[in-house]
């Protein structure tokens, strides 16, 4: 075997993808090379276009021109990884002729229909082409009854939006944080350092930022990687600072990769699903050759095979955070980045057999990525689909093929808000309601809806639950109420108005209330009280990473400090985020900034907490950097919409059955 000099390599650029094979304009592909070769049996492929329909050769030669760049064709074989070349190509392959396919020809299958349709509505069909970092070249709609594409020209300029495009809107709010003219005090300095350290690039340019950058873990696991969900708080630090190329690479990378084909045992999940994570992959070529590759993991190779649900949710956020801070919203109008938002929502509002408006999902589809008994309807999915849906409301074009998709949207968001405001919250006047409830009623006026059994509420709520004060709860089902406090999902229904202004400040009042069990001596735990005992060895399985008041179980999360310090500053009570800050400050360098904190008080470094844990440190920089500008924060929070109080989707004021309940529950919002 040659050994290979890895130092003098050229880099190249593809995704590591795994795709089963199609014709490309209706041209059967060939099945024997993975390349387009110039002088390969594959390249005879040009030769071919010439038997395709005429309006499809039309619109080719229109394209060919402008967009040149390298496309690598996948074999045939199903279920292999395969590669594609997104910008650059390495050694003599670098033939013209292999730029005849030039962004015509999709990643995405090459030309890949996906039919949004939404409660049987008449969304649009979206046929979208173009290779890594292309903007897509068509949108065309179908009736539900038709089966025939429109030909007309679709009025979209190809390649206005570059990675290094940068719009000249919302300078001014960038600025506003760049010139502030702090003195950075050393702390800063060091999580800066750290931060900028963890950066991912690919072909060149940053992509994400490592999960955890300890240079003595010899054993990363997957902590290596870039997380969708991790990232998130990194991003706002370096959008706060006015550095916005890193997320726009971000989202529009990850966006490439959302459509590939993902299989587990040979079953595949639904188009639209965001990968967890990715790793970029240096893959040698040959003596003097290589090529860096995106290689996303969309839970195949997690532990337990948990599903990322929230991935596309945190992405749709990140999106519109890009926008409220930058003013570049001329990203959110790409087409490939419009259909991107309508498959993630396609997934999420797909009819299915459940009789709520709330997401079903298994165990560890969120933050909490491990078996703790939040399977069904968790509070943490609820907060982040309400705001991903109202983040799409925003961001979608309205037109004649997205107006059912905004109606769906509508309706869910009333349904939705209703559904956890009602149902979800408890206080002590609450509690005591449940603790007289009457069960098996059948009827349509029952009271105890769900048959919750008063035996559920366990004793330790009794003398916990403050005279002041409130929360969500983590979960509920049918004959189960998840009574343990989830904190991210209580802090995201504050930043997104899920809750009412009266249920968010009563949130704050109970965390001040308690601030010793749910911050302590390191903010914020991410649920309490934690399972022990026999009930954590039958809800977790006895798993030995979450033991009683560690880590997804009951241990304290420093990253959660950003959304504390978020709906602090949207309710007013930045008093409470400065104290949580001032709190890790001290501790979190002397720490070496840990991923968790273990016991009761959040005393302990972690027993398997990574060190140097990127989000640790990004979320006490965008926490400091939020406080400093509190214009900023009001980019990133959402205030009561009033009008879908006005929408009743479920129909009880028609029936004439029974009177709708929203009509009290606004009265009691505006009051």
């Amino acid at each position: 075997m040659k050994s290979i000099n890895f130092m003098t390599m050229k880099p190249c650029c593809r995704v590591l993808i795994s795709r089963k094979i199609s014709p490309f304009l209706g041209i059967p592909l060939p099945n024997s090379h993975q390349f387009f070769a110039p002088n390969s049996s594959a390249f005879q492929f040009n030769q071919s276009l010439h038997t395709a329909p005429k309006t499809r050769i039309a619109n080719l030669q229109s394209i060919l021109k402008e967009n040149q760049q390298p496309f690598f064709a996948p074999s045939s074989t199903r279920g292999q990884s395969r590669i594609f070349s997104s910008s650059c190509l390495c050694g003599k392959l670098s033939h013209r002729g292999l730029y005849v396919i030039a962004r015509v020809a999709s990643v995405r299958n090459y030309s890949t229909s996906v039919e949004t349709r939404v409660n049987d509505k008449n969304f649009e069909r979206i046929y979208v082409q173009g290779g890594l970092n292309v903007k897509p070249l068509v949108v065309e709609k179908i009736d539900l009854d038709e089966n025939i594409v429109s030909n007309e020209e679709p009025n979209v300029k190809v390649g206005e939006d570059s990675l290094d495009d940068k719009s000249s809107d919302g300078l001014s709010s960038v600025e506003a944080v760049k010139n502030v003219g702090r003195e950075q005090s050393e702390v800063d300095k060091e999580a800066w350092r750290l931060l900028e350290n963890a950066v991912v690039s690919y072909c060149g340019s940053p992509v994400g930022t490592l999960a955890a950058n300890d240079p003595n873990d010899k054993l990363p696991l997957n902590y290596d990687q870039v997380f969708i969900r991790d990232f998130v708080p990194s991003a706002l630090a370096f959008l706060l600072k006015g550095d916005s190329e890193i997320v726009r690479n971000f989202l529009l990378h990850t966006l490439q990769l959302q459509s590939w084909e993902k299989t587990v045992d040979c079953y595949s999940p639904g188009q639209g699903l965001m990968p967890a994570s990715f790793k970029v992959r240096t893959v040698p070529l040959d003596e003097n050759k290589s090529e860096e590759v995106l290689d996303p993991d969309f839970g195949e190779s997690a532990i337990g095979r948990v599903a990322p649900v929230d991935s596309g949710l945190w992405w749709i956020i990140l999106l519109r955070a890009y926008g409220k801070i930058t003013g570049d919203y001329a990203l959110q109008e790409r087409v490939d980045v419009q259909t991107g938002i309508k498959l993630i929502l396609n997934l999420c509002l797909s009819d299915g057999f459940d009789m709520f408006p709330s997401l079903l999902v298994t165990d560890g589809s969120c933050m909490i990525d491990r078996r703790m008994g939040i399977h069904g309807h968790p509070l943490e999915i609820q907060a982040l689909f309400y705001s991903a849906l109202r983040c799409s409301r925003e961001m979608l074009r309205v037109d004649d093929g997205s107006k059912n998709l905004i109606r769906a949207i509508n309706n869910r968001l009333s349904a939705l808000s209703f559904h956890i405001r009602e149902y979800y919250w408890v206080d002590m006047k609450k509690i005591n309601e449940i603790y007289r409830y009457k069960t098996e009623e059948y009827s349509t006026e029952a009271t105890n809806k769900f048959n919750i059994y008063p035996e559920q509420i366990p004793h330790w709520l009794m003398d916990w639950i403050p005279e002041k004060g409130g929360y969500l709860i983590g979960n509920l089902q049918p004959a189960h109420m998840d009574f343990r406090f989830f904190t991210l999902g209580n802090l995201w229904s504050i930043v997104s108005s899920l809750g009412t202004p009266k249920q968010n400040e009563a949130i704050l009042n109970l965390i001040e209330a308690k601030w010793d069990d749910l911050v302590g001596l390191m903010p914020l735990k991410i649920c309490y009280p934690a399972l022990e005992s026999e009930e954590w060895r039958i809800i977790t399985g006895s798993d030995p990473k979450n033991t009683p008041w560690s880590y997804h179980n009951g241990g304290s999360w420093p990253t959660l400090l950003w959304q504390f310090t978020l709906a602090c500053m949207k309710m007013g009570r930045m008093d409470l985020a400065k104290k949580a800050v001032d709190l890790a400050e001290t501790r979190l360098p002397a720490d070496r900034w840990p991923e968790y904190y273990d016991t009761r008080y959040g005393k302990f470094v972690g027993k398997q907490a990574r060190l140097y844990q990127t989000w640790t440190i990004a979320g006490y920089l965008t926490s400091k950097m939020l406080l400093e500008n509190p214009e900023m924060a009001s980019l990133l929070f959402w205030e009561e919409d009033y009008d879908l109080l006005e929408i009743c989707v479920c129909a009880l004021s028609k029936s004439g059955r029974k009177k709708c309940s929203r009509g009290a529950a606004k009265s009691q919002i505006l009051v």
